[in-house]
């Protein structure tokens, strides 16, 4: 496209919860706009109003605004090229498909869903399609075959019609291009095939000779996905077009409309990202897969709001936002090293198209845990501090000391894969155990150590300095002149403050939980030995 800067856009329809690969899209394309010192656009695309479903387009924005993708213009944030929502641009795509009509590129078609139903049944053809081939056929209800006057007639008496694609045949062939019988000998060029270049998969061939009639514009006035996202782009002046390999069967009507209303040269460059697969590599990964494994797929949870389903998502399942985009932005792209943590800045300056798999990358939940886990032990105590106190108070725990929580948080966090765990990592340090796992000491209990804890209480009430490394060294001094390994002495000492095998150095906790907790903790379990 002849503009001087990157401008991609993301362009969902509000119709249920925000999968990953869609996620995945919208940084891609975010990556490759901030790269370039460009801009990133969400658009609307609500033309199906069947499927418009609510809250869905306020669910878009949170999902965005939790992963830090924020778009520079949408119909949020607003920007030169309002309105971002198809359903309110309704006036803008009919112009464009009646100067289809008009160069004979489109043509109106009345038949009604039952009418077509009926011409399939009578055809006995199981796949119908309204075709070059089928267009002609006298049952049909279209200008072609109605003529000028008749169709006129029709619309003019108010009778409902879409306007469909008229892709090329060889009629249209011998009008356009003089003499391609010849030329077709002489240079042995397919005039129904288009080259494009796509910055993931290269050339790509496209065949409009298998491409059928597609509707452009709905009985409603309101504009099919085709006719709207090619003048929305072009009037939006889009120049990269970042979408799913999915949508490659759509490429060569696109590319048609672009070729007939605005031109090759003003088409957008196009990149059919690879798809997301199942763990096993064997399909698409769905919502079905993830219910199925025990894994979200969605960014955020999403409710719905027709059936009161409620899908799990990453963020809720306890996953940082930055491990999140991390995760994704290796599912599919790599920048040539074995570097695997990057931040969205690093990303953003290390993102390129060249580097974009062809192949589908494969879902891998416990590399995606991984990813959680490298960022919360990465993400600093202070920054985790406002993620995991409203947790823990969630979960019945009374915070008074923002400062202790910091101190715990870093003691805890290398333990921890999702941010849920920080309650079982940290619940004792503000609450006695309720069960203590006694079974565990028992076993190799026996009074010279009981006499070793009656001691270390005495000595320890006596202490002055409550740090870790003072409360260690008199614990092994004592061990010693005990004449007892102090490795034998350290899980019960743990199970007495923790209740359990779990938990940082057990001298921190000790130094946390300060001198009087833990002598009550120690008391309270040498009485239940």
């Amino acid at each position: 496209m002849n503009i001087n800067k990157v401008r991609v856009r993301f362009a969902p329809s509000p119709t249920g919860g925000l999968h990953l690969g869609g996620v995945r899209t919208v940084l891609f394309n975010y990556l490759f706009a901030k790269h370039h010192n460009g801009d990133f656009i969400l658009r609307i695309e609500d033309t199906d109003q069947t499927r418009f479903v609510e809250g869905a387009e306020d669910y878009i924005y949170q999902c965005l605004e939790w992963c830090g993708l924020q778009p520079d213009e949408s119909p949020k944030h607003g920007g030169p090229f309002a309105p971002y929502k198809q359903s309110e641009r309704k006036a803008i795509y009919k112009q464009y498909a009646e100067q289809l009509i008009a160069q004979g590129n489109a043509y109106y078609a009345f038949e009604t869903p039952a009418e077509l139903e009926q011409i399939r049944s009578d055809e006995k053809i199981n796949n119908f399609q309204y075709n070059i081939w089928t267009r002609v056929n006298q049952k049909m209800k279209n200008s072609i075959v109605l003529g000028e006057e008749k169709t006129k007639e029709l619309i003019n008496n108010g009778t409902p019609y879409v306007i469909r694609a008229k892709m090329p045949d060889w009629k249209d062939l011998e009008k356009t291009i003089p003499d391609y019988r010849e030329k077709l000998v002489e240079t042995g060029e397919n005039p129904f095939k288009k080259t494009v270049t796509d910055l993931v998969r290269g050339t790509l061939e496209l065949d409009y000779a298998n491409v059928d009639d597609k509707v452009l514009l709905k009985a409603d006035g309101m504009p099919t996905y085709h006719l709207a996202v090619v003048v929305d782009d072009y009037l939006m002046k889009i120049s990269h077009a970042f979408r799913g390999e999915e949508w490659l069967p759509s490429l060569p009507l696109h590319v048609f409309l672009w070729d007939n209303l605005f031109g090759l040269e003003n088409m957008p460059q196009w990149a059919h990202l690879p798809l997301i697969l199942k763990p096993d590599g064997n399909g698409k990964l769905s919502k079905r897969d993830g219910d199925r494994l025990g894994f979200p797929v969605f960014a955020m949870d999403w409710t719905d709001p027709k059936t009161n389903e409620k899908t799990i998502g990453f963020k809720e399942r306890g996953f940082l936002p930055e491990a999140f985009i991390n995760m994704l932005a290796m599912m599919g792209w790599n920048d040539g090293t074995d570097k695997e943590i990057f931040s969205l800045e690093e990303l953003v300056t290390a993102f390129s198209m060249e580097r974009v798999h062809k192949a589908g990358a494969k879902f891998d939940y416990e590399k995606a845990k991984w990813f959680n886990h490298e960022w919360i032990k990465k993400t600093t105590d202070y920054r985790l501090l406002t993620i995991v106190k409203p947790i823990l108070e969630d979960a019945g725990i009374n915070i008074d000391d923002d400062k202790k929580l910091v101190t715990i948080i870093g003691l805890v966090k290398d333990r921890c894969t999702f941010l849920a765990d920080f309650i079982q990592q940290s619940v004792f340090f503000f609450k006695q155990p309720e069960n203590i796992d006694v079974a565990a000491i028992k076993p190799k209990w026996n009074e010279q150590k009981n006499l070793f804890f009656a001691e270390l209480i005495r000595a320890y009430e006596l202490t002055q300095f409550w740090k870790h490394d003072e409360l260690e060294k008199e614990f092994k001094e004592i061990a010693a002149v005990n004449e007892i390994k102090a490795g034998e002495l350290m899980l019960p000492f743990r199970i007495m403050l923790v209740g359990g095998k779990f938990g940082p150095h057990v001298f921190n906790i000790a130094e946390v939980l300060g001198k009087q907790e833990t002598l009550s903790r120690i008391k309270y379990c040498l009485k239940l030995l």
